[in-house]
Formats: structure tokens, sequence, C-alpha cells
């Protein structure tokens, strides 16, 4: 296997040393700090953002500090492997807590900030966590200023440059200034970013003839050198030391000098920045360089790596958070040959599209699912066979046994639950590794559609966990009166822009047979008229096709539209396996077909016996874990594989 720019599986491009924290940011823009009452939790610290900026751009990054051996530690070592960042030189420090910052936006200059950083797990790296053999694997590291501030992480880090120029690499000095991390300012002034110090510039002056590339803001240039003067400040450090430095000017872009300072602070290779609205400073920095190292270590010219430096800091700038509004390769492409008529760029659907699809949590390339989240049809059922309705609770529980039994922690295998009878059977699904949980949020039955509980469906997703997707079941034909299908199609917006703005993916299940006929493009122009809606979901459920013509046509509308989408679900209507068998079959052309979600077919035996009291709990799970895996397996079949 190979990188993205070549080498070995074990080789990297570049490993950020220093600050890794989780980052608390307001999410009351406009709020003092003291009135903030919600909080957006990410990975912060600028060399971890700059790990994962870099990942997202295409570099084999890792990341080298230290976290706690708690819950927010072992957030961000789920977060950066999520993002693709190497951790072999991620260390746990059981004896100190992992670092915090939390931040409010008060204004476009305001942003009141507090650092947690006392004794801090990534304050503790030492001399002994730099392996040499580590550092030699990559072709460049990345140190940090605020690590040259201690004993024990200045020493780790000249360590770390001292390897990698042993090893014919490059050394990268992001100057990261933050006067109060060099107890300079008091601990509510995190957000004052220059204090003239003599013993910090002394100290970074010492730092600098060590360096490749050396990246900061004026006032960290201003730092580094220890002048009080911008264009004698560039002069000090080109005296020091024969780096390409590059001069960060905010919405003025950036300016990279290479050879001797001139007496023009223009003559170097001017970076122009992109106008765009100010929304959050922080995390700019660390989104520039990201896309700076991009371009250098990839054999770009300057002039493109100053280009995609200023362009992933103007993404950063224009969104709240650090790390996660860093742009991926994809996004970064479509913005610079397309540009965007939005100077708040958090304001573009299709830039964000591209944002949201290409930085999922995780991969499904394939998903089988048990579908469990029917409410009316097991109501019915217990009033046929006059059992207490609260039993459907339980069998969910035993639903989700028996999936867990026939997923056997292997990938791809999911359930869809419902909130009305499946909670305890959510909680029993999060203690097993299932790929993926659907939860219904539509009336059943109900045409035009509406929400099962409040149609204010927004103000109830936050209290969903994260990686659980909403479904929602619409019965839609295109040829629908026009009355009909507004109500549905308004339903189905406010539903997707509520999924993004609460960072939910969402699952559309669109039955159209059951209200007209299917013909082989039925499904096709319903996909068509909700895309032109500006509606993306992230899945859609459909049910068998007809025909190999209809499911092309289906995967060619789902292509022009949006090539991100994870794909389609087959859905089962209590179809007997015979003709669940035959719609897989179908299928097998159309590869945008990803899995199924299937319910009744499954379980309703089960259901039936168990709530008569002619089937126990064992038998009950084993009946629909039969079921399931046969249906996993003819699924299988029909892809040319075999369960593992």
């Amino acid at each position: 296997m190979t990188g993205p720019l070549g080498g070995s599986a074990q080789a990297l491009d570049v490993i950020t040393i220093g600050r890794a924290s989780v980052d608390l940011y307001g999410q009351q823009i406009g709020s003092r700090l003291e009135d903030v009452t919600s909080f957006a939790k990410s990975v912060g610290g600028c060399p971890a953002n700059i790990a994962i900026g870099t990942a997202r751009l295409g570099l084999r990054s890792a990341l080298l500090t230290r976290v706690g051996n708690e819950q927010f530690g072992r957030f961000l070592r789920e977060q950066l492997a999520r993002e693709g960042v190497n951790l072999d030189g991620l260390k746990t420090d059981s004896e100190r807590l992992t670092a915090l910052a939390i931040l409010s936006v008060e204004s476009d200059k305001s942003f009141p900030l507090l650092f947690y950083r006392e004794n801090c797990a990534d304050m503790a790296l030492e001399e002994g966590d730099i392996d040499p053999a580590f550092i030699a694997r990559a072709r460049a590291v990345v140190v940090t200023g605020t690590h040259f501030a201690r004993p024990k992480p200045e020493a780790a880090q000249r360590k770390a440059m001292k390897l990698m120029h042993e090893a014919c690499g490059k050394v990268v000095l992001d100057i990261d200034y933050r006067p109060n991390l060099w107890g300079l300012a008091g601990h509510d002034a995190g957000d004052n970013r220059y204090i003239a110090s003599q013993a910090v510039s002394e100290r970074m002056k010492t730092v600098l003839p060590g360096c490749d590339l050396v990246i900061g803001t004026e006032e960290e240039v201003l730092i580094a050198s220890g002048e009080s003067e911008l264009l004698q400040a560039l002069k000090t450090i080109r005296s020091l030391t024969p780096a390409t430095i590059v001069l960060k000017r905010g919405p003025m872009g950036c300016i990279v000098y290479e050879g001797a300072i001139s007496d023009d602070l223009e003559d170097g290779i001017v970076g122009k920045g992109f106008p765009i609205e100010v929304y959050n400073v922080l995390g700019a920095g660390d989104a520039f360089m990201s896309g700076f190292l991009r371009g250098w270590l990839g054999g770009e010219s300057l002039q493109t790596a100053a280009t995609w430096a200023n362009a992933c800091g103007a993404f950063a700038v224009s969104r709240l958070l650090c790390s996660p509004e860093s742009p991926t390769f994809e996004e970064l492409q479509y913005f610079l040959k397309n540009g965007s008529p939005h100077r708040a760029l958090r304001k573009d659907e299709d830039i964000n599209h591209i944002h949201w699809a290409t930085t999922r949590r995780r991969s499904i390339p394939s998903l089988m699912a048990l579908a469990c989240d029917h409410r009316a049809q097991l109501e019915d059922l217990a009033a046929k066979l006059s059992a207490d309705p609260a039993r459907i609770r339980d069998f969910k529980v035993l639903a989700v046994k028996a999936a867990a039994r026939v997923a056997d922690g292997r990938p791809g295998y999911g359930m869809l639950l419902d909130e009305k009878h499946g909670r305890e059977a959510m909680f029993e699904f999060a203690r097993h590794p299932f790929a993926w949980l659907g939860r219904p949020v539509e009336l059943p039955g109900s045409r035009p559609l509406r929400f099962e509980t409040s149609q204010d469906i927004g103000s109830l997703l936050p209290e969903w966990p994260v990686d659980h997707c909403i479904k929602a079941l619409c019965f839609y034909h295109p040829d629908d009166p026009a009355e009909l299908k507004q109500a549905q199609q308004d339903k189905l917006r406010g539903l997707f822009e509520a999924a993004r703005k609460v960072g939910r993916e969402l699952l559309i299940e669109i039955i159209a047979g059951k209200n007209g006929p299917l013909g082989p493009d039925t499904v096709a122009r319903a996909l068509e008229e909700i895309y032109a809606l500006g509606i993306k979901p992230d899945w859609w459920k459909l049910e068998p096709q007809s025909s190999p013509a209809a499911w092309a046509a289906i995967e060619k509308t789902i292509a022009k539209h949006d090539p991100w989408c994870r794909g389609v679900l087959l859905l089962g209507l209590d179809a007997p396996a015979e003709e669940l068998e035959a719609g897989f079959a179908a299928t097998a052309g159309a590869p945008i077909v990803k899995g199924f979600a299937v319910g009744r077919t499954i379980f309703m035996a089960a259901a039936e016996g168990w709530l008569a009291g002619k089937l126990d709990d064992e038998a009950a799970i084993a009946d629909i874990a039969r079921r399931f895996e046969a249906l996993t397996n003819l699924w299988l079949a029909t892809r040319g594989r075999k369960a593992a």
C-alpha cells in the first residue's frame, strides 16, 4: 500500500509535536463566555489541528504528544484515528489530565479564551517520548512555540529536530505564540496574541537556526526576532536561519520569503487572501499551515502552497470550530475552481455538503440492517393477541440480541430502532459493535409526512448520540397532487436543514408503489424532485424495482446530484424471502445499492410467537437470528461474497 504522495505504508509525510486539547466552543454567538450555556466539543491544540488538517488534505500525518488516561484523552485518540492521523507517537499519561480550551465568540474581534493546562498531559512530553525510529519515518516534523516554554517539552522538541536533520528531513516551526502559556498574562487573557518579552525572544532565536520553514503572524515574527518593527524582524530571522519564511497577514494573505530580505516588505511571493467574513479567527493559522504543508511537501510551487494555505485559512475563519472546519482536499479544490457567492463560507450549501460528506465519522461501504423500528404493526399484533403492549419494548431488546449474534462484531451490520418502544433496545444496541443505527422520526402512516413527536424536530435531535442516523419514511409519488407534494417537500427540507444543523446523518425512505403505478422511472423522478429542493440525504431507502432499467435511472439521478451519497438500502415491506432474493438479485448491476434494511420478514413470526407466549426469549432470539443470517447470506451471494 502506498500513501497519497508515494512511499511505503510505514512512511509518514509529517509529524506534528505538542499541544493536544479538547476544545469547548460556546454555541451562543455574540455572547460573553460568562453567559454561554452550551458548548461544541472538538479536537484542539495547534499540532493536533495541523495533524488533522494535513490528513484531510491527503498527507500521511502523525501526532506526537501525550493525552490523559480518561474520557477526553480517549476522545482525542479516537477522533484522530477517525481522521486518519497516525497514532504511533501518541502517548497515554496516567498521571495527568488532557488539556482543555474553552472559548466564546463575543464578536468578530473578541474571542474570550480559557486554557486549562496546569500540569496537563501534553506539557509532560519529554525526551524519552521521542523515538528515533519513529522520527526517521517522516519527511518533516512540525515543532510549535508553546512547547519551548517549559524545559521538558522543549528538550523533547529539540531532540526531534536533531533527529529529523540526521534523517535528512525538514523541520518546520509554527511560532504559535500564546503569551499566557508563557506565563506573561493572566488566566483570563487567553485571547491576547502579543506581549513583548525578551526572554521569549531569546529562547525562540535559539530555535530558528535549526528550521527549514518558519511560519508566523506579524506578531509572532516580532516575538521570534525580538524586534519591534516588522521588516527588521524579518531581517533578523533571516540572519539566524536560511529557512523559507512565511508571513501570515490575515485577510491580506501571506508573503513567502526564500532569499535575502530586501527593504520592500512585499518583495516576496505574495499569496493573496480570500474576501470572506470573519466568524472566528482561532484555528485559522492551523488550517493555513495544513494547506501550506500540503503544497510544500507535495512538490508544488511556493505560490501554489501559499494559495492553498490562504484558502484553508479562509475556511477556518468563516466557521466556528478549529479542526472540524479544516477543508478536505476535495473541498479545497472545489472552492479554488468554483469560488463561492458567499462571503460567509459556512452558508455555501454546495461547499458545506462536500465538507460534510468527505468528513463523515466512519466509512460504511455496505450495510445489512435489521429494521425493528415498527410501531403500529407491533401494536396491532399485540392488540390482536390481547398481549400487553408494554412487552413490545422487551421484544425489541431480544431483536437486538439476535442481530448482535449474527453480526458477531463484524463490520457492515446495523439496525433501525425507534424511540417509542425501542429505548431499552437502543441501550442494548450500544453494548455491541454495530456499524450503524437509524431512528425513525415519521408518524407511522402519515401522508403528508408528519413527525411522530414535536413538529419542531430540530429541538429534539441534539439529544441524539452523534452516530445515530435520522430516518424518515415518506409515501411520495411524483404524480401526487401539487398541494400534497408541496407539504411533503416542505417537511423533508426542514428535516434536512435540521439534520445538517445538528450534525446528524439522514436517511430518506421513499415508498411510491403504494400510491400509484411504479414504472421504470417513477422513483428516479421522485428523487430528482427532492434533489431539486437542495436535499441531499446520506442514505436512501427504496423499495425493490421491477427492472435493471429502473435501478439504472436511480443510480444516474443520484450520481448527477450527489456523488458523495452513501448509497441505497433496500426495504422489505413484509415480502417473503423468495421475493427479497429476487429483489436483491435485480440490484447486482447497481453499485449504488449498498445493502438492505428489512424487518417484518425477519422478526414478525418470532414476535407473534413470543407475544402469544408460545416462544421463550431464547427461542425468539434464535428464530430472528436464523432468518436475519439467511437474508444476509442471500445479500452477500448477490455481491459474490460469503459471510466472514
